[in-house]
Order: structure tokens, then sequence, then C-alpha cells
């Protein structure tokens, strides 16, 4: 089993200034050591950047544990020296993919994107990790049609919310049409209140091949415990697509 969001930090250093103080549940320290005995059932983790900031990126690169199937970093995909960020982060083993913080951003971000970074992940190998709400998914629709050579994959399904679940599910299924943009099954804990009904909707936009399973821990603990949301997870998928989907798409898709 392959857990393709999990987070780790230390507060105070490798450029981490989030968590804060106002979330005392996430504001220490957490390891791989404190996954491991959160869970004993997951043979590798995708470690994701939390921090937009390099320095956080470097200090997950330098990370040495066998948990570690590969990384996804952080890089201003926006700026004028996009190219270079991506051509020194591709030269890394283990960087398996990138992560521009854009939940926060203009609903256009994607729009402006340095295109010859994109083109570059995508000669590497590089997965665009999606870190959205729902109003980027059009553009990010768009940025999937420029390049259909870069795989994308979709974070916590966009984070829908119940007032903007219709125009959400019109986005998904929309944005599903690119056969190169894939879907994380994770986050929706903490950021959805119907859990069922997204990923039911999820399953048939995305189907078996092109979703994958994170746990988005730690951040899940402020909702429901590791275990209780792979429960959960289980649950929600035909038991025949669990390979795939807990697993084999993840190594596929992150070459892992």
């Amino acid at each position: 089993m392959i857990d393709a969001h999990v987070h780790v930090w230390r507060i105070g250093a490798h450029g981490c200034s989030w968590p804060g103080s106002d979330l005392p549940a996430l504001y220490r320290d957490f390891t791989l050591s404190d996954y491991r005995r959160a869970t004993g059932q997951v043979e590798g983790v995708l470690l994701v950047q939390s921090q937009p900031a390099a320095a956080d990126t470097q200090w997950l690169l330098g990370l040495e544990d066998p948990l570690i199937a590969g990384i996804v970093g952080w890089a201003d995909l926006a700026a004028p020296d996009a190219l270079q960020q991506v051509a020194a982060l591709a030269a890394q083993p283990c960087l398996k993919g990138l992560r521009p913080m854009v939940q926060d951003l203009a609903a256009d971000w994607y729009d402006h994107a340095n295109d010859a970074a994109l083109a570059a992940m995508a000669a590497q190998g590089l997965v665009l990790d999606a870190l959205i709400r729902p109003q980027h998914l059009d553009a990010l629709a768009r940025l999937a049609v420029r390049h259909p050579d870069l795989a994308i994959v979709i974070d916590h399904a966009a984070k829908p919310d119940s007032a903007g679940f219709d125009s959400w599910k019109r986005a998904i299924d929309s944005i599903a049409r690119h056969a190169n943009v894939h879907c994380k099954l994770s986050g929706l804990v903490t950021e959805s209140a119907e859990i069922a009904a997204v990923a039911e909707l999820l399953w048939h936009a995305f189907g078996p091949g092109r979703l994958l399973w994170g746990s988005d821990w730690p951040v899940i603990t402020l909702a429901a415990s590791l275990s209780d949301w792979l429960e959960m997870s289980r649950s929600l998928i035909p038991a025949e697509h669990h390979d795939a989907v807990f697993g084999a798409n993840a190594r596929r898709l992150y070459r892992l």
C-alpha cells in the first residue's frame, strides 16, 4: 500500500511557517516515526511539501527513511526563473512532482504559469500536484489542454464545500475528461461534509485507473485518525479495485 499524501515538518525549521499556534493540535513537530505509530499498514509514502519555500523541499530531499517512496516538492511555477527551478529539482532522483500552493491564489493562476517550466516537467516525467479550490478547476483544465503530456493530480478533490457542490461537480466532470488529469482521494474528512457523495462522484469521473488514495496525515488528525480514514476509504472503493487505488496507481503515476 502507498500513501500518496503525507506531510512532515519541524516547527521553526526548513521555512516552516505553517501551522501556527492557532492550530494547537498541529503546532508541533511531525515525523515519520509519528506516522509509523499511526499505522502499520503502509509500505511507502509520498512526502508532499507543506511550505511554499525552497528550503522545505530541500529538507524533504535530505531525509533518509526506507518508508519514503518519493517526494513532491515546491516550486514557483509562475516565476521568471521557473524553468531553472524545475531543472535543478528534476536532477534529484527522489523528486517525483511539484506542487505550487494555489489554493489561496487567483482563480486564473494556472493561465499565467510558466509554460516552458511545465513542458520541462512533462519531459522529465514529473507530476503536477494541484493544491486548489473549486474556482481553480477551469484554469487547470485549460492547462491540461496546453500540456497533454503533463500528468496532473488534483489534491483533496479541490476541497469541495456543500454550498458550491453542484458547480464543483460540473467542473470535476469536465476536467476528468482530460486523460492526463488524476485525483487523490484525500483530505475529504477535513474538507467535506459529504464524503460519500464526493467519493462516488470522483469514482464515476476518474474511475479505478486515475484515482489514488492519500491520508493527508497529519492534517487529517484534526477530524479523524489515519486508521479511521483508511477504513472509510476502503468502504468507498469496490474491493476489486483496492490494489489500484491504494497503491498501483501511485506507483505508476509517480514512478515509485
